[in-house]
């Protein structure tokens, strides 16, 4: 009985990695209770790519707008019947299209749970953050919001690539440059004083530093905010360090635009 039951998986296994799904199968997959089921198939079928090319061209935005609103509609436990629409809109031509999936992709993080971000939206949103400016802003508007849901784990590995936020394919596009900063200040309840010592230390540096005054004042928040973090930690090596590399960088700085920094963050540290 034993060797019947595991030639019949093995046959199983067989055809079912060998075999596509039927359009059958297909169908049921996306099959749920919440909503009527042609309503439901309607929706779907709007992101087919020749409905855009013959019926609108906008027709692909308006389903990535309102894609997080009918996931909440279905819920969590119905996930598997949008699936397949959101990778298909994440991977539109148009980057309309995939900048809207990445302003709302922290929402559907919300919606999904841990577990299913893990699985189906961090590729998604991996790839978003290698996209266009126009769409990387979407995520980095919401970097924060979409991080914490992360475990801990997988959150530090964005660690290493907080730093190509600092590349942009315009160099005048200076409100992407504030936005990080803005950003990393939130990022510093997501972090160990190691970390925040490591990886986003050298950014703010860096953001101090940046041509545009608007960017500049608002690192000046972000080392304040970061030598405050690092203060009441129970380590006490990392601020101390922080405050000599202050000192060292700008305070002793021989232009005069770098000992007016050291002079700012002081000012803001004062209302702590």
């Amino acid at each position: 009985n034993m060797d019947s039951a595991l030639h019949y998986i093995h046959n199983d296994s067989d055809l079912s990695t060998n075999s596509s799904f039927s359009p059958e199968e297909e169908r049921k997959s996306k099959v749920q209770d919440v909503v009527p089921q042609a309503l439901l198939d309607q929706y779907l079928s709007m992101t087919d790519p020749s409905r855009a090319q013959t019926v609108d061209t906008e027709i692909a935005k308006h389903c990535a707008y309102s894609l997080p609103g009918v996931a909440l509609t279905l819920g969590r436990q119905n996930w598997h019947c949008l699936k397949d629409t959101y990778e298909t809109l994440a991977s539109d031509m148009q980057w309309k299209v995939r900048r809207t999936l990445a302003f709302s992709i922290h929402e559907l993080a919300v919606i999904l749970g841990d577990q299913l971000t893990a699985g189906d939206l961090v590729p998604v949103f991996n790839g978003f953050l290698k996209d266009l400016d126009e769409v990387r802003i979407g995520v980095l508007k919401h970097l924060h919001d979409f991080l914490k849901l992360l475990h801990l784990d997988k959150r530090r590995e964005y660690l290493y690539q907080l730093q190509e936020f600092l590349v942009t394919d315009n160099s005048r596009n200076w409100r992407f440059r504030a936005e990080l900063a803005e950003q990393l200040i939130l990022l510093l309840d997501l972090y160990s004083a190691r970390d925040i010592y490591d990886y986003l230390r050298p950014i703010a540096f860096s953001l101090c530093a940046d041509k545009v005054s608007s960017v500049r004042w608002i690192s000046y928040k972000l080392v304040s905010e970061m030598v405050k973090k690092l203060y009441v930690a129970s380590t006490s090596t990392f601020v101390v360090d922080l405050m000599d590399e202050l000192v060292e960088k700008f305070c002793r700085c021989h232009k005069w635009s770098g000992r007016q920094t050291f002079v700012f963050i002081c000012q803001v540290k004062r209302h702590f």
